[in-house]
């Protein structure tokens, strides 16, 4: 019997399922596709200008990864998040990102507390905006979504990261940022700039303190609106 030949997708398929899941994530994230919709291959394929083959690998990993759900018969959906999985998300995060703050801030270094101030100013900036142009909590929302990445990868520890990166990338802050009015964003603003006070001193116990209050009060501003859909 001859063995069975395994080939690897082409450069331009990878190449273009790349850009296919990337496409679809932010609109998950950004809060075009909702909870429980369907995302069609066929329409997808056409809309981006692609083959079915490059959206049906780019499904297939974005199911692996949790942000779909594969129903039998009837094709992928986005994961709908209950109350129940929120709740396990924020304790999770309550525990570990804390203490990935407080080993960042133990093995910062300059170029890395850099983008995290710059980031945090366009933040601050973007906030002034938003009660005026609504549209740009979504960038906020991204920026967002990078500052806490940024701030755990400098914590060194890639074990850590690996499992905050697979419970963050479910992205509540990004989900319901929509509900925050403008004194809520400055204060999650505020609790930006004081983590990045406290690591700048020097000062572990500080980084982590705030971090766990900013993700506290995250959970309640959450919570507060728990009826909302799709969350």
């Amino acid at each position: 019997m001859a063995n069975a030949v395994h080939t690897t997708p082409s450069p331009v398929v990878q190449t273009a399922t790349t850009k296919v899941h990337e496409v679809i994530k932010q609109r998950i994230l950004d809060g075009h596709y909702r909870g429980h919709e369907y995302i069609r291959e066929a329409n997808i394929a056409r809309e981006l200008e692609v083959s079915r083959t490059p959206v049906r690998e780019a499904l297939r990993e974005l199911v692996s990864e949790g942000w779909l759900e594969m129903i039998p018969h009837h094709g992928s959906r986005v994961t709908a998040w209950t109350e129940k999985d929120a709740r396990e998300v924020f304790e999770l995060r309550l525990v570990l990102e804390p203490m990935a703050v407080r080993m960042a801030c133990e093995h910062m270094h300059k170029d890395c507390l850099a983008r995290l101030e710059a980031m945090a100013s366009d933040m601050e900036q973007l906030t002034e905006m938003a009660d005026t142009k609504p549209s740009v909590r979504n960038e906020i929302a991204s920026l967002n979504h990078e500052f806490h990445r940024e701030l755990i990868r400098a914590s060194g520890n890639q074990r850590l990261s690996a499992v905050l990166e697979s419970v963050v990338r479910t992205s509540v802050i990004r989900r319901n940022f929509g509900n925050y009015d403008l004194a809520s964003l400055r204060r999650s603003m505020r609790h930006h700039r004081e983590i990045l006070e406290a690591i700048t001193e020097g000062s572990p116990l500080w980084a982590e303190r705030v971090m766990s209050a900013h993700l506290l009060a995250a959970k309640s501003l959450h919570f507060r609106f728990s009826d909302a859909p799709d969350y």
